[in-house]
């Protein structure tokens, strides 16, 4: 099968964090190509012109969607499902629907909310010196100031947390963030505890949530944040890179927030409607409780991700993997 793996286009003086999405592409290459597939590479930009023109030109039988990002904006990658829409090309992954509203937190958590599942509260600014409907402000609380439309680390580090004594110095201070670099910011409700990754993987039965990650921070010294921001992603060389391991495996005793977990994330899979993979992120407080930080509807699939480690503990090959993606994509092509 002619299979087109379509990707944000990668500039020679990229960081890290974009040029990742080539070593994704090369993966999925790989085991496309020991599937029997024909898998070719299309770089997509903003100039969706040329892209059409390029994939009416290779007339692919499906796309296996890898972009991530458009233009420097991960909000805008939803422009690339919207072409395949309107071409009538079978994609992976979820629809456009799916990822607009997943990439926009905002959006993302009002979801969730309205279908009643846990998400810690936020506050949003409409403008300089207003908060949006829905935010909520409690004194005293600690607050994570977060992009609202990239990628969860996106210039997140400790300074990226705060404990306002009012509600005009956190408006104030996601503004400031907001007019500082051209992005719009918001402040979420900082959890105190674990945190946990939960991938998720279509099947013909139905999506099946892979084993949790639990992200390590026992190597941290006291008072140091609990966060998996961009230097633990991204800065192979920094502490929090080297000590924000995954583990996997839990005891008996642990089991039901488990099985709560693994029950959140299917709720998340249908309420967004979800397709091919997905990893949902949670934190979950000192009560016990989980909350849902992010569904993320294109996680990343490289071989040292978090996606491939949970299928690795599953016992699923990635190739495997790489087929019931595209099964999905096929099957639900035949359904519209």
């Amino acid at each position: 099968m002619r299979v087109c793996l379509l990707h944000n286009a990668v500039a020679p003086d990229a960081s890290q964090a974009e040029r990742d999405v080539l070593v994704q592409v090369e993966a999925v290459a790989e085991a496309l190509r020991s599937l029997g597939h024909e898998p070719t590479q299309l770089p997509c930009t903003l100039d969706l012109e040329a892209a059409r023109r390029r994939l009416t030109s290779d007339n692919p039988e499906v796309v296996f969607n890898l972009v991530e990002s458009l233009g420097g904006s991960d909000w805008l990658s939803f422009l690339a499902t919207g072409l395949l829409d309107a071409l009538g090309i079978p994609y992976t992954g979820s629809s456009t629907a799916a990822m607009m509203i997943s990439t926009h937190k905002l959006l993302s958590k009002d979801r969730l909310r309205q279908a009643g599942l846990p998400t810690p509260a936020w506050l949003a600014v409409a403008k300089a010196g207003e908060r949006s409907p829905l935010s909520v402000f409690t004194a005293g609380t600690s607050y994570i100031i977060k992009a609202v439309a990239e990628h969860a680390s996106f210039g997140l580090d400790e300074h990226s947390l705060v404990t306002p004594a009012e509600e005009a110095a956190l408006v104030a201070l996601v503004w400031r963030a907001t007019a500082e670099t051209k992005r719009e910011y918001f402040a979420e409700q900082f959890i105190v505890g674990r945190e946990f990754n939960l991938s998720v993987l279509a099947g013909s039965a139905g999506p099946q949530v892979l084993p949790p990650a639990e992200i390590d921070f026992s190597a941290f010294p006291p008072g140091k944040p609990w966060i998996v921001g961009q230097r633990a992603k991204w800065e192979e060389g920094s502490f929090e890179y080297a000590n924000t391991p995954r583990q996997f495996g839990f005891s008996a005793s642990e089991q039901p927030l488990v099985e709560w977990l693994k029950t959140l994330a299917r709720q998340c899979w249908a309420v967004f409607g979800l397709g091919g993979y997905a990893r949902v992120d949670f934190r979950v407080d000192a009560a016990g409780q989980p909350w849902i930080l992010e569904v993320n509807a294109n996680p990343c699939l490289s071989p040292d991700a978090g996606f491939a480690a949970a299928l690795a503990h599953a016992a699923i090959p990635f190739e495997a993997a790489v087929a019931r993606i595209l099964d999905d994509a096929l099957a639900n092509r035949e359904g519209v």
